[in-house]
């Protein structure tokens, strides 16, 4: 059974300059994403024409300074997008998520030099970029990293070692990367750009995913690739404080996606619903699951609440870490829940591949893994709150 376009939601838009370009997602959503996600989901295959068509419409770079590139859009507005385009296909809104992620680096601690050089093809060229800071002994513990970066006599870099869960791994035409550069720990991280097809820059066959099949995650090798001064982003050393500072950021896209797949759920368990008769009545008409529901709407809506919330704080230039793990914890948790619930409304039906809720509950489960996990965000949240873990 083919997807349905999502149903629109009412937004609180802050311009018209915003709804005008939620006019433009929502067209391309419904004649370019939505019809055929099922298929290409089922079929594992990478949108890259998607994601050439969103960077022709100015939708990867939307948070950036239009001086180079990008749309100046307030980070309100550019979630909500990534919400609308999980909600088609989170192939989709999740890969824009980490483009974002992999542009964050250079736009944020470039030099103006760099960031004329490079940025202008990452947000509107048609490139796309990953994200590479984990690896297969460091997930949670990212500080720990051993892929290494070293500087020879004539001050360029070779970077040896492996990444690991690398979105767009072995497709991106860049990637961020953080290597270790100097001592142990998270004073000893450098940040660098590295070209897609620089020598010895390699990637092992995709991870068989549970879900989210149209989107490459690879272990992402690098055998003494070399990059020039030039391409180191940041000041030596200073690696580790830029990661967490795109982390943050990274984790209201996850949460926007969450809102987007759920609300798909929810969508198709409504229509479901009301179209689905037992005992001569629409199910809709029982209260059981009436209050079901209405249960997942709520947490919809309270989700979506708490990522805005944490959006207008960057916005404003305010702190937002926590609320920024507070909105990842809570939305993709909501997913999981929603999408799970919507399976249990279809019945039997919810369990096939006919209808597309068994596709997302199998996404939603990565969203509480994927930026950071759920404990982790427990963990940066307790911190906000009580002050680190005494030793």
């Amino acid at each position: 059974m083919p997807d349905r376009a999502p149903q629109p939601v009412d937004r609180q838009l802050p311009t018209d300059e915003a709804r005008d370009l939620f006019s433009l997602v929502r067209e391309l959503v419904q004649r370019e994403i939505a019809p055929s996600a099922a298929e290409e989901e089922d079929a594992g295959r990478f949108p890259r024409e998607t994601f050439s068509l969103l960077s022709e419409s100015g939708l990867l770079g939307l948070p950036y300074d239009s001086d180079f590139g990008g749309g100046d859009q307030p980070y309100e507005v550019y979630l909500q997008v990534l919400e609308e385009l999980a909600a088609a296909r989170l192939t989709v809104g999740l890969g824009v998520s980490v483009h974002s992620l992999a542009c964050h680096a250079l736009a944020n601690f470039g030099t103006k030099e760099q960031r004329a050089e490079h940025l202008p093809a990452m947000l509107g060229g048609g490139l796309l970029g990953a994200y590479c800071l984990s690896e297969p002994s460091s997930g949670s513990d990212a500080a720990s990293l051993r892929t290494k970066a070293v500087r020879d006599a004539g001050g360029d870099w070779a970077i040896t070692g492996t990444k690991a869960w690398i979105t767009h791994g072995g497709v991106a035409d860049f990637y961020t990367v953080l290597a270790r550069s100097g001592g142990e720990g998270a004073r000893g991280i450098t940040a660098f750009l590295v070209p897609g097809d620089a020598e010895g820059l390699s990637a092992a066959t995709p991870e068989k995913k549970m879900g989210m099949k149209g989107s490459p995650t690879a272990q992402v090798h690098f055998d003494g690739v070399r990059v020039s001064d030039a391409h180191r982003i940041g000041d030596e050393g200073q690696g580790f404080a830029i990661a967490l500072s795109a982390l943050d950021s990274g984790r209201l896209g996850i949460a926007a996606c969450a809102i987007g797949v759920a609300q798909a759920a929810l969508d198709e368990a409504v229509a479901y619903a009301r179209g689905r008769e037992q005992f001569g009545r629409p199910i809709a008409d029982f209260q059981g699951l009436r209050f079901m529901l209405a249960d997942m709407a709520t947490q919809v809506e309270a989700g979506r609440a708490l990522y805005l919330t944490a959006a207008r704080l960057r916005d404003a230039g305010r702190p937002f870490s926590k609320q920024a793990a507070m909105a990842k914890l809570m939305c993709t948790d909501a997913a999981m829940k929603v999408t799970t619930d919507a399976v249990q409304v279809l019945g039997g039906y919810g369990y096939t591949a006919d209808f597309p809720v068994e596709r997302f509950m199998r996404e939603a489960k990565v969203l509480q893994i994927v930026e950071g996990t759920n404990q982790i965000q427990r963990m940066v949240i307790a911190r906000h709150l009580a002050g680190p873990e005494s030793r």
